[in-house]
């Protein structure tokens, strides 16, 4: 082990870490920040990061904050890492979130469930969106503005004395549940698992990285916040929204910074591939990107396969790919390989029903003296090899389980096989199969959605798809995902009541699409409709979801009506579609929304919300770039949701265009 990385991996917390950096560092830049996604951009040394983050840790302690919870609400950027960096100086357990949206937005329902969850004592935020955290969090929750603080509180600052065990956060597992789990992290867990990525990347001091990864999730705080710091590295920030709205900002980054680690889901090299075009490409240098990492969601060899071959010519080599398995629960790696080798892609052993199984991608073996082991989740016994079950895993890198829910963490984190009593396991509820020492992951023991690198519940989608329309049947929805292009998409199957088989079922789609898109931000692929009593049932009547899949994808289902999504799961962006010169903003917009979603002109009505179009982010984010290349000013996402039609946000950008 080199020496830098031998020294820190015996420091017990993040605190100690960030001193040792600062000490041995201290002029080397530590963070950049491109505020505007390219161009603009703002850095700190390890000595003024240090710095921000005693002063936040001061304060803290002033005001007696010291293992209470402090949930952060920022926007991607240094105020974010500096607020992290803060609590663990402090002794405070942070809570990751991200900012409030517009006042109706799932957004905002999920920060008011974690506020609900973690019962923090603080929330931490910028100046700009001080007001609107103080609506959401009440009159009882302390909020303040960290960018506000003077520099010399840092002079303040007082060890917290931290022990290796003590809790460091509450990392909030991805999802749209509305019951959220807080992973609970200690200082052990995050050294340890910032050591195993720092092996299983090679990192050494110097090497550059850049992320787009929100920081609040677990693959971007690792590897935007705490990486960096443990390996002596640098990295490049960039908000997600920069990244959804130009693709290419990604890889533009990766080849000024002679980035060595980058990396995301599986949709982001497919959004790249899909989306960059040549003349973009021929800008783009990716011969330093030794580590692409994947995962967080399914990989999928094809879209490997796709961005090799997009971008061969820019540098990049088909065996920087390095797929990855992790999860909140275990910090965040779990199994890696060796850099820079082959893709390894095999087959489980067949099943009696299933003579063909698919392939699937390597995701490499345990890190860091960990253990991962497959097993038959009815018998609790070790899996032969080749045979798929549920992934079992134990390292340093295991969380203490799970704030306040003592039932769930006991049957989540203290599993022991049946036959050796070997354990305690983390039972992930993720099925895999291994052949040596490589792990496969071949999908879920339960009927959680990824779409995207978010979890979703079945049960929330149907339950929001049931309540849309007075014509569906209660407890009669399926929500499933599917490939389509080397992305999962989302399916939903509904049944009719047997008093509504006549009813409009073009209105009844639209309304399930609309309810979709504003609860859950989720596009829909495909909507059918069926009798009453055609979804596959177990004999208690509960719903076979993963039946429910098999019969759509052979096109084994009586339907009363289908509806299908012609467009790709993201439109690339088409710059030299202009507007005309006799045409307003809101017609344009009307036409692109159109283009972008695959349809006809004339059934998009400029009045109706965006979410009615089933308008995510991802295609949210694509039309605020091309809005913003015709009006010469940036779009912020946000605007989306303050304004939530093209009537009225055409009208809002109208009347807000500068002379």
């Amino acid at each position: 082990m080199p020496t830098h990385l031998h020294r820190a991996s015996r420091l017990g917390t993040f605190s100690d870490v960030l001193q040792a950096r600062a000490a041995e560092q201290p002029g080397e830049r530590a963070f950049t920040f491109l505020t505007d996604g390219e161009s603009q951009e703002v850095s700190l040394t390890y000595s003024q990061i240090e710095r921000q983050a005693k002063s936040i840790a001061a304060m803290l302690q002033d005001a007696h904050m010291t293992r209470e919870r402090a949930l952060l609400l920022y926007p991607s950027g240094l105020d974010y890492v500096a607020a992290m960096l803060g609590c663990l100086c402090a002794g405070v357990v942070a809570v990751p979130g991200y900012p409030p949206r517009g006042s109706h937005s799932r957004a905002n329902d999920r920060i008011a469930a974690i506020l609900g969850d973690a019962t923090p004592a603080v929330v931490l935020t910028t100046s700009k969106l001080l007001p609107a955290v103080r609506e959401l969090a009440g009159e009882n929750i302390l909020c303040i503005a960290t960018d506000e603080l003077p520099e010399s509180l840092a002079d303040q600052w007082r060890d917290p004395k931290a022990l290796p065990n003590d809790l460091a956060c509450l990392q909030y597992t991805s999802g749209s549940t509305s019951a959220p789990k807080g992973v609970m992290l200690t200082h052990a867990n995050l050294v340890h698992n910032s050591a195993a990525v720092c092996e299983a990347f090679g990192h050494r001091p110097g090497m550059a990285g850049v992320i787009w990864l929100p920081l609040y999730h677990d693959m971007g705080l690792s590897g935007g916040v705490l990486q960096p710091i443990y390996s002596g590295g640098s990295v490049v920030l960039m908000a997600p929204s920069a990244f959804l709205q130009k693709p290419v900002r990604w890889l533009r980054a990766i080849s000024k910074y002679n980035a060595v680690t980058s990396g995301g889901p599986n949709f982001a090299y497919e959004l790249c591939a899909r989306t960059i075009s040549a003349e973009e490409r021929a800008t783009l240098d990716l011969g330093s990107w030794e580590v692409a990492f994947n995962g967080s969601e399914p990989i999928n060899s094809l879209t490997l396969d796709r961005f090799a071959a997009t971008f061969a010519s820019c540098g990049f080599l088909r065996e920087a790919f390095y797929p990855c398995y992790g999860l909140a629960e275990a910090t965040l790696i779990v199994t890696g390989g060796p850099k820079l080798r082959p893709t390894v892609i095999a087959s489980p052993n067949p099943t009696r029903d299933e003579k063909t199984p698919a392939e699937h991608v390597g995701c490499g073996y345990a890190r860091k003296n960990g253990n991962v082991v497959i097993v038959d989740p009815a018998t609790l016994k070790r899996c032969r090899a080749g045979v798929v079950g549920e992934i079992w895993v134990s390292s340093g890198s295991i969380a203490a389980g799970y704030w306040d829910k003592p039932q769930e963490t006991h049957e989540a984190f203290n599993a022991h096989l049946k036959d050796t009593g070997e354990g305690p396991f983390l039972r992930t509820g993720d099925l895999g199969f291994m052949l040596g020492r490589e792990l496969f992951v071949t999908g879920r023991l339960k009927d959680v959605i990824n779409l995207r690198g978010v979890k979703h519940h079945p049960h929330d989608i149907e339950r929001t798809v049931q309540q849309s329309h007075a014509s569906l049947q209660l407890a009669g929805a399926a929500a499933f995902s599917v490939p389509v292009n080397g992305e999962e998409r989302l399916v939903v199957l509904q049944e009719l009541r047997r008093d509504q088989r006549d009813c409009d079922t073009n209105q009844v789609i639209a309304s399930i699409r609309e309810a979709v898109s504003a609860r859950h931000e989720l596009d829909a692929y495909a909507i059918v409709l069926l009798r009453p009593g055609q979804l596959p049932r177990t004999s208690s009547g509960k719903i076979q979801h993963f039946a429910c899949r098999e019969a759509f994808l052979r096109d084994g289902l009586e339907k009363v009506a289908e509806w299908k999504s012609d467009a790709p799961p993201a439109a690339p962006v088409c710059p030299g579609d202009s507007r005309r010169a006799d045409e307003t903003l809101e017609q344009w917009m009307t036409r692109r929304l159109a283009s972008a979603l695959g349809v006809d002109v004339t059934t998009i009505d400029p009045t109706e919300p965006f979410a009615r179009y089933g308008l995510d982010s991802v295609k949210a984010a694509s039309l605020a770039a091309e809005i913003a290349a015709q009006i010469g000013r940036d779009v912020p996402l946000m605007l989306f949701w303050d304004h939530p039609s093209i009537a009225a946000l055409a009208a809002h950008l109208s009347q807000s265009q500068p002379a």
